[in-house]
This record gives C-alpha cells, sequence and structure tokens, in this order.
C-alpha cells in the first residue's frame, strides 16, 4: 500500500482563516500568526463548514478493489481510478489479508483461487472476450489504484470514520497515512485527530482544547 500526496490548497490554513473572519466580520484581527488560533476556536465550536474551501488530492496505490469498494462510497469526494475496461489484467497482482496468510490451509485455498481467477481471465481473452467482459471473474483481492480529491471537512470526517477500532483493517491503514500527510500540511485543522501508536487507530486528542 502506497499513498502520496498530490496536491492540497496553497496556504489552506490561511484561506480557511480569511474565508471564516468573514462570517465574524473580524478581518482587521488576521496577521501573518493568528491562522492557527482562529482555527482551534473553529473546532472548538463545530464550525467544521469553513473547512470546506481547502482540498487535498492522493494517489493512493498497491490496495485491493475491496478496498476500493469501500472508499469511493464516499460521495463527496472526487475519483479518479484505474479501468479494469482499458486495462488488461492478465498479469494481475493481489492482496493477501494477513489473517489468510497465517493460516496455512487458508493460505493454500486463497493462492489456488487467485490461479484459477488469473486462468479464468486469460481464457476468456483468447477467446476474444473484451477486456469489460473478462473482468467479471476477477476477485474483489485484485491490487488497483485510485486518485482522490476531497474537501478538508471530508477529509476529517473520513479519517474519523475509517481510522476507528471498528474499521476495515486496509481503509484503516489508508486514513493512517493520509492523516500523517495532513497533519504535516494542515496541522491546526486535524490538530485534535490523532493516531494511537499502539493500536493504529485514530483518536480524539485529549489534550485539545
Amino acid at each position: 500500500m502506497k499513498v502520496e500526496l498530490l496536491f492540497v490548497t496553497p496556504q489552506a490554513e490561511k484561506l480557511i482563516e480569511t474565508a471564516g473572519r468573514t462570517a465574524y466580520l473580524s478581518h482587521e484581527k488576521q496577521a501573518e500568526s493568528t491562522a492557527e488560533r482562529f482555527i482551534k476556536m473553529l473546532l472548538s465550536k463545530g464550525h467544521h463548514s469553513v473547512f470546506e474551501h481547502a482540498y487535498a488530492t492522493f494517489r493512493i496505490s498497491g490496495v485491493s478493489r475491496a478496498f476500493t469498494h469501500q472508499f469511493v462510497r464516499h460521495r463527496l469526494c472526487s475519483f479518479t481510478q484505474q479501468s479494469q475496461r482499458f486495462v488488461s489484467e492478465a498479469n494481475f497482482t493481489y492482496i493477501e489479508p494477513e489473517s489468510v496468510k497465517k493460516n496455512p490451509e487458508a493460505h493454500a485455498i486463497f493462492v489456488n483461487l487467485m490461479a484459477e481467477a488469473k486462468e479464468a481471465y486469460l481464457a476468456l481473452q483468447k477467446l476474444g472476450i473484451k477486456n469489460e467482459d473478462a473482468r467479471f471473474v476477477l476477485p474483489s483481492s485484485i491490487e488497483s489504484q485510485l486518485v482522490v480529491t476531497a474537501n478538508l471537512r471530508e477529509w476529517r470526517h473520513i479519517i474519523k470514520l475509517r481510522g476507528s477500532r471498528s474499521a476495515q483493517w486496509e481503509i484503516r491503514a489508508v486514513v493512517l497515512e493520509i492523516l500523517s500527510f495532513l497533519k504535516q500540511h494542515t496541522p491546526a485543522v486535524f490538530a485534535d485527530l490523532v493516531i494511537n501508536p499502539a493500536t493504529l487507530t485514530v483518536e480524539k486528542s485529549v489534550d485539545f482544547q
């Protein structure tokens, strides 16, 4: 799994402050170092709509189609995903869950099924079946990639939801990487969200006020 930050709104936190001060007509209070304090106030009051003015775009690769099926449900995002119509999957690679890999019997079943799926896909291609129809035999474990763009309010929602203990392991790993990037580039907006190294989950910081 690989997460790459492709773009983030330049001076995102300054933009958020500028937009937010329109609500309070307090532009005269804006200075070079006031964005962090202002955003902290927005977070504490739940005024998160202002975060929608800034965006971040990521490329996510080395993930399964099972992952992408979950992720594209976040309808406020914009997605571009690797196509199985225009890209042949004759040499596909796949993601194997650790729970399967660690169980010898389960691993054997899984690997055999992947080999059978590839054999069936290739056989359909040789019969002249187009990729768009041959793909119907492909498993959800097949590796894929996508580019996703969302505003920072939506990223906060996704990270809190998919970074929780109850989230599926693959999608949780992805959002932990995304949060790490966003905390580097827009630290004030994500100041209240922290990664627990013991559980590898996202939690609300008890120190945030």
